[in-house]
């Protein structure tokens, strides 16, 4: 069973981490709709905000998933551990299923290079922030550090 570090100290730095890429795909996903809105939902045109290509599918996606991490990144719970793991798997799947499709007519979301880079970024990002806020119970946090600094788990045997 993996474990993960539970109340880590740095964890309101990557709540912090995940709440600002949430707040830059909010804010990419909005200028997004606002300079793509009375296009086509599917279009295939040359439309880039923020340095990344879109169309206006590609732009409410992005409102309604920077939307979503500013809300899991906010929770104290664990909330926000379990939606920045699902965050980062998404992210990275998508960027490597667009990346395969670039080229074709299944762009539907009007992916560029750049757009896949940054996304398999946000998807490393978030999936290491998710690794590490885990919330639980202060005895919980104190069996595993005392799980880590026991001698046989430090490879002294």
């Amino acid at each position: 069973m993996p474990h993960f570090p539970i109340n880590h100290p740095a964890r309101p730095l990557y709540r912090v981490l995940a709440g600002l890429i949430g707040l830059y795909i909010l804010v990419f996903g909005v200028w997004g709709v606002a300079q793509t809105l009375g296009d086509p939902l599917f279009d295939r045109g040359s439309n880039w905000v923020l340095g990344l290509r879109t169309n206006l599918a590609f732009s409410l996606a992005s409102v309604l998933f920077g939307a979503v991490l500013i809300i899991g990144a906010s929770r104290r719970g664990n909330l926000g551990h379990y939606m920045n793991l699902t965050a980062g798997v998404v992210f990275l799947v998508t960027s490597i299923l667009m990346m395969s499709v670039l080229q074709t007519d299944a762009n539907i979301l009007n992916f560029s290079m750049s757009t896949v880079i940054i996304s398999m970024v946000f998807g490393l990002v978030l999936l290491g922030t998710g690794l590490y806020d885990k919330v639980g119970p202060p005895e919980h946090a104190e069996e595993a550090q005392r799980h880590r600094s026991h001698p046989v788990s430090q490879g002294e045997r």
